[in-house]
């Protein structure tokens, strides 16, 4: 799952993945639904922290 993608995405890059738009992305990130790492006001999220997200909604 994810293959083509980088270990760690930025948020266009879950938006890619997930065919989302960027608002909802930062809205689940923002929420902890999502989980990821914060530098700064950066956003990064390790490909494992999306692959366990989609698993937990199927």
């Amino acid at each position: 799952m994810f293959e083509s993608f980088k270990d760690v995405l930025t948020v266009n890059e879950v938006c890619t993945a997930l065919h989302l738009g960027k608002n909802s992305v930062y809205k689940l990130l923002q929420s902890g639904i999502l989980q990821c790492i914060k530098i700064g006001k950066k956003y990064i999220i390790p490909k494992s922290f999306l692959i366990d997200f989609i698993n937990q909604n199927r």
